[in-house]
């Protein structure tokens, strides 16, 4: 059946739209090739309203709030579950899509799908995260829930007709876990739009007044490894006796009240600014003023085998780039990047002041990663990769 005749409908738990960089790409590409698309995901800060259409995509919002604990993460997941679902009969009641697009997490959309699937309705799952190490990382222990995400996880690959994965290692677990063919599961990297950056000038008032610019652009949560990224700042500027450098945290999330009591008493809040959420052209102005970008992710069962979308989105404005030794952060980066011995913070200064102190470093390694962006990690690439798992789907 051709695109222009097959509605889609999304549903996403994690980010509104199209704050949800990722989402809104998938979106704004199939309905540039010809379906109807309409989004279900939760409200925002500046996405407040229950319903709109933008680029002639539907949207709609529902109230949601973040847990802290297992139980309060099942309570949070029931609700979404059920307004999901009310949303999706709503959706379906006007454009009865075709094929339902369920991004994680939580791995619980898969029950909407069974649902829909007694009208024909195809169902794709979008791999963002591994659920089950998240719960790990999180929580620090196994147990019960820990079982619940597991069982979840391995009924939303059941379920799936297509799944795709973010990169290599996310597909070796559909493979494995999920027990997913092979022709069934496709790669689509979350990448630049290489429409939409734009290299600026630099701007030296955000520096500070300091020679150097070392920025973050990120969540802002428990497992982000700011914490880290502080004690690496910590080192620089009293053990170095680094004066010289400005830090930008760009970015929101839970630990940002924490993280800026955090500066503050380690005695470097003086050079540590928390820009917050900005809008894109600030933050282009940042990434094109940095002399070094970071991604203080620390090595875990989940960071390993995930892709940073900051790390590329630095690769796009030329930066040069610090990182653990991570398995998807190397293969993302390869040569654009200096690794870091994993969770050393101390390691990490000494990565970011060889940088500092080598500009033909840094350009090498800026250059390098901007070519690996226009050659192939780019949206361009990664969205006739999404159109084909499309086709594969509809094909079934």
């Amino acid at each position: 059946m051709p695109a222009r005749q097959t509605a889609v409908c999304i549903i996403v738990e994690n980010l509104p739209v199209p704050f949800d960089r990722r989402v809104w790409q998938e979106a704004r590409a199939l309905r540039e090739a010809g379906y109807r698309v309409s989004v279900i995901c939760p409200k925002g800060k500046g996405f407040e309203r229950s319903r709109e259409t933008l680029e002639e995509i539907g949207i709609y919002r529902h109230r949601i709030w973040e847990a802290s604990s297992p139980l309060g993460y099942l309570i949070e997941y029931a609700w979404a579950l059920a307004i999901e679902f009310w949303l999706a009969l709503r959706v379906f009641a006007r454009t009865r899509f075709r094929i339902l697009h369920g991004c994680n997490p939580p791995d619980t959309i898969f029950a909407i799908a069974l649902f829909f699937k007694l009208f024909g309705v195809r169902f794709i799952f979008d791999h963002h995260d591994l659920n089950p190490e998240l719960y790990e990382v999180k929580f620090g222990r196994q147990g019960l829930f820990y079982r619940l995400v597991r069982w979840a996880e391995r009924l939303t690959f059941l379920t799936a007709d297509v799944s795709i994965a973010t990169n290599k290692s996310y597909r070796e677990v559909a493979l494995s876990r999920g027990r997913m063919d092979a022709e069934r599961v496709f790669v689509v990297r979350s990448c630049p739009d290489l429409k939409k950056i734009k290299l600026g000038s630099p701007r030296p008032e955000l520096k500070a007044g300091k020679a150097y610019l070392v920025a973050y652009l990120g969540v802002m949560g428990s497992q982000e490894g700011l914490d880290l990224l502080l004690q690496s700042v910590e080192f620089i500027v009293k053990q170095r006796n680094r004066q010289d450098v400005a830090f930008a945290l760009i970015g929101g999330g839970t630990e940002l009240a924490h993280l800026k009591r955090l500066a503050a008493d380690k005695g470097i809040d003086a050079v540590v600014a928390f820009a917050g959420r900005i809008p894109d052209a600030d933050l282009a102005a940042y990434l094109s003023t940095a002399d070094v970008c970071v991604a203080p992710d620390p090595k875990n069962p989940m960071n390993d085998k995930s892709t940073m979308n900051k790390i590329l989105e630095y690769m796009a404005f030329a930066r040069p780039v610090v990182l653990f030794d991570l398995t998807e952060g190397r293969r993302s980066a390869s040569d654009a990047a200096l690794y870091a011995q994993p969770n050393e913070p101390v390691d990490f200064a000494e990565k970011i002041l060889k940088l500092l102190d080598s500009k033909e470093l840094r350009c090498r390694l800026g250059q390098s990663g901007r070519r690996r962006i226009e050659e192939s990690l780019n949206w361009e690439v990664e969205k006739k990769k999404l159109l084909e798992a499309y086709r594969r789907v509809l094909a079934s």
